[in-house]
């Protein structure tokens, strides 16, 4: 098969011939229909990162396909032609099903992640998955739909994390995919204020149809602007970013006994003032991916109709055209999430 290869830091991705994968007794083999670039993706082949990618991956980790191959174990479930979104992990298949599986504190020891250097992830023409980590898309639900179940997962994930109560004055910090995901289910869930906090206006104007109820000047303080919306500071800030300075930003913004969410994936070492968070009583809350709950209700979701999320697409390109797309996401630009289609 053909796929977008990760072959040296700080270089393109190189699109060529790699093996075809082979389904174990539990998996499934998917015919790539849709993926979308993830920051995540962008940070791990820069020099910077923690946490950098192994030379000769295949990234790709929101995706959705068509059933093409399915293993010796899974045939009581799926068959070939059937349509899903992936769960980027794969299980070990000890138990089924099991009681680890997702991301978080009870993640499977045993199993792999998909697209992050473990397994060859999406960018590619097929893709393997676990049997379990497939989740069936209703004929109402496209290919493209079925592809912003991850990030869209992400954002539900984080405002479940938040413990928001109804009513809740949010502040999200950064609209890109994550924040947007995040406006539009805190906005679902029953906040009455969703405020933004983006620098392009673009993404400001994006973050209107995802949910926000009001937009404010990144670049003065935040917590007065917030105020001014909704007669008090926020309850919860939700960090998106994922930028160095981020947290300790969002803790001087942060009222006495506020919680925030960090929900942007920063990979550079960073520094906080504990006092800061003492003196506050700041609740500060990392999050982890998501469950296979939230794919089930995402999907949900966009089938009932009761979310809108195609319009969080901004460009689609076919697996030659990706690697120019993945690298021109490196510098700001009107882009929001570019998918991967074949």
């Amino acid at each position: 098969m053909r796929a977008a290869v990760f072959k040296e830091m700080s270089k393109p991705l190189v699109v060529e011939a790699v093996a075809d994968p082979v389904p174990g007794p539990h998996d499934l083999i998917l015919r790539v229909k849709n993926c979308g670039i993830c920051g995540s993706d962008l940070h791990m082949t820069e020099p910077t990162s923690v946490m950098p990618l192994v030379l000769g991956s295949v990234m790709g980790h929101e995706f959705s396909g068509e059933v093409m191959a399915v293993g010796s174990l899974a045939k009581s479930r799926w068959k070939e032609g059937d349509r899903v979104a992936g769960f980027p992990y794969i299980c070990c298949g000890d138990a089924t099903p099991c009681a680890n599986f997702g991301f978080g504190s009870a993640m499977c020891g045993k199993g792999v992640s998909i697209g992050l250097g473990q397994s060859h992830g999406a960018y590619a023409e097929m893709v393997r998955v676990g049997a379990s980590g497939a989740f069936a898309l209703p004929d109402s639900v496209s290919f493209r739909e079925g592809a912003l179940v991850e990030p869209l997962a992400v954002g539900l994930h984080a405002v479940d994390m938040a413990k928001m109560e109804r009513g809740a004055t949010v502040l999200v910090i950064g609209a890109g995919p994550v924040g947007l995901a995040v406006m539009l289910w805190a906005k679902f869930l029953g906040a009455r204020h969703v405020i933004v906090s983006e620098r392009a206006e673009v993404r400001r104007q994006m973050a209107a149809r995802f949910g926000a109820t009001d937009a404010i000047d990144a670049s003065q303080p935040l917590a007065m602007q917030v105020e001014k919306i909704a007669g008090k500071g926020p309850d919860i800030i939700f960090e998106c970013v994922g930028a160095p300075g981020m947290i300790g930003s969002a803790m001087m913004e942060a009222p006495r006994g506020a919680r925030i969410v960090v929900a942007g994936v920063c990979q550079q070492p960073d520094t906080i003032m504990p006092l800061i968070g003492i003196m506050k009583e700041i609740n500060l809350q990392f999050v982890l991916g998501y469950r296979p709950a939230d794919f089930d209700y995402v999907i949900a979701m966009i089938a009932s109709d009761r979310i809108d999320v195609a319009p969080m697409i901004t460009d689609v390109v076919g697996l030659d055209d990706l690697p120019p797309a993945f690298e021109a996401l490196r510098k700001p630009s009107h882009q929001c999430k570019v998918m991967l289609e074949n």
